[in-house]
């Protein structure tokens, strides 16, 4: 018999990243006006076909027919919520997994109240992905200094497990070292780099392709792994051939389209468990 909580492994990760470039699943992110032209070009670098559907009068239709959405909320208008409203209800009734990204939770009232409509609104989110302060801010604590954590992984461990837990959700915690979570399992990703810190929207598009790895797996615990996975190796190889974070930026959408499955494999680090 297949367990219920299958062990995320490497190898499983790499499958998925093949599964993932065979697809190439569109994606459509309504996204903050900061990092559009970045989530794209880190779609189109990683496999996928990105979509920037961000209307109220065409993001439910859209979403109807997409591989998986991002919200994100980084730069949240009336009618860009408007639109992720929709976007989330034409996901929801399509069965399209959703991910949503609580920019800035908890630090500002008005979008943190939305992040927690959207996640009561129609069918949950297939993951939420922040870093430890909006993960915090968003189970009720009080967030970071605007989008920067002040708050590690490990310490927003208890208020994953618990959005999760509430949600029937997967959460991921961004930081040094990655926490991914569904209340019942727990993995952690040790790969990465400091220059990922140094370029903006890198986070965000994290988000888009969590949503783009979502739409060829149903383990949502191995999406988000393997979408973290594809892009703190990318850094740690791009950092050895860059002098800063421009030439970072430019090796990051190189080493995404580089990076195989093989490799993937053989250099992820994670551990895991029950949560």
């Amino acid at each position: 018999m297949t367990p219920p909580h299958p062990e995320i492994t490497p190898a499983a990760c790499a499958e998925t990243l093949q599964t993932f470039r065979d697809t190439g699943p569109l994606v459509q992110s309504l996204t903050n006006t900061v990092v559009t032209n970045w989530t794209a070009n880190v779609l189109l670098a990683a496999g996928a076909a990105p979509a920037m559907v961000d209307n109220p009068h065409e993001a439910a239709e859209f979403a109807a027919v997409a591989g998986g959405v991002l919200v994100n909320l980084g730069t949240p208008q009336v009618e860009t919520i408007a639109a992720m409203e929709e976007a989330v209800r034409g996901a929801s009734a399509a069965g399209t997994p959703w991910v949503l990204d609580p920019v800035a939770a908890g630090g500002l009232s008005w979008r943190t109240e939305v992040g927690r409509r959207l996640l009561s609104l129609h069918e949950p989110p297939a993951i939420v992905r922040g870093n430890a302060s909006e993960i915090l801010g968003l189970a009720g604590g009080a967030g970071g200094r605007g989008v920067d954590s002040t708050d590690t992984a490990e310490t927003a461990l208890d208020a994953a497990h618990a959005l999760a837990c509430e949600h029937g959700t997967v959460v991921a915690v961004s930081g040094e070292v990655d926490h991914i979570t569904d209340g019942t399992r727990l993995v952690r990703v040790h790969n990465g780099h400091v220059l990922l810190t140094r370029v903006t929207g890198v986070g965000c598009s994290l988000g888009a392709l969590m949503a783009g790895v979502a739409a060829v797996t149903d383990d949502r615990v191995l999406a988000a792994t393997t979408a973290t996975a594809l892009l703190t190796i990318a850094a740690e190889a791009a950092a050895t051939e860059s002098r800063g974070p421009g030439s970072f930026a430019v090796a990051l959408l190189d080493q995404l389209a580089l990076i195989t499955p093989e490799g993937l494999e053989s250099r992820l680090r994670i551990d895991g468990g029950t949560a």
